[in-house]
């Protein structure tokens, strides 16, 4: 198959995720699991689709999900309670929060579009752009598998791309989480492998049409 038409997107590879005074840390959240692991193998993709020619696009979060959300009566009620305890940031720390971390930085000729939602697609030129470069294949590696990622991923299928996630170059708050949210994709036609084999030159990416039970726990029906 013609790697051409094949592109690597990079989800929210920021440095909020290494940061020790965020809000992940004011909630008690929990570190990304795996995350030294996960970012050396997306510097390694990136390598490699450099290598091959490939666009490689990425996505950056701006403000926080709830600001993001605004309209949403929930993330008003989220914001509403994180008042008081998140720290103070000085406009320098909220600059490098944001900012791509330097293990995985986009090279001349990488592509970086800001989002304010889960998805790149929404309120972004992320497919108009995707639609130029004649890319019809999305690899998505990044944070968070079941937020950012899956949310990408889904989109992308409605949007009539093919649509494939790195299972070594994707992670989140913890395995169940991220193992759960692999499972969730593959059930919609998403290829789940590990990034070699999805870049392969050739790749049909076709686990999905040939794998029975693709996503799926046979053994939870057969008790």
């Amino acid at each position: 198959m013609h790697q051409g038409n094949t592109a690597v997107v990079m989800i929210d590879v920021q440095n909020m995720y290494i940061a020790t005074d965020g809000m992940r840390d004011a909630l008690g959240w929990p570190p990304i699991w795996r995350l030294h692991d996960m970012v050396a193998e997306c510097a390694l993709l990136l390598a490699e689709a450099r290598t091959q020619g490939l666009p490689v696009i990425y996505s950056r979060a701006v403000g926080s999900q709830a600001g993001a959300m605004g309209a949403n009566p929930r993330f008003q009620r989220l914001a509403a309670s994180l008042t008081g305890r998140l720290p103070e940031l000085s406009a320098e720390a909220e600059a490098w929060s944001t900012r791509i971390m330097d293990a995985v930085a986009p090279q001349p000729g990488d592509l970086v579009i800001d989002k304010t939602r889960p998805s790149f697609f929404e309120y972004t030129e992320f497919e108009p752009v995707l639609r130029n470069l004649g890319v019809t294949r999305l690899i998505v590696a990044g944070l968070q598998t079941n937020v950012c990622v899956e949310a990408t991923v889904r989109s992308g299928l409605a949007h009539n791309f093919e649509m494939a996630v790195p299972d070594d170059a994707v992670s989140t708050d913890g395995p169940d989480l991220h193992f759960g949210a692999l499972n969730s994709m593959r059930v919609l036609y998403t290829e789940v492998a590990p990034w070699r084999e999805l870049i392969e030159p050739g790749a049909e990416w076709d686990r999905a049409f040939t794998t029975p039970d693709y996503g799926r726990n046979p053994e939870y029906w057969s008790r």
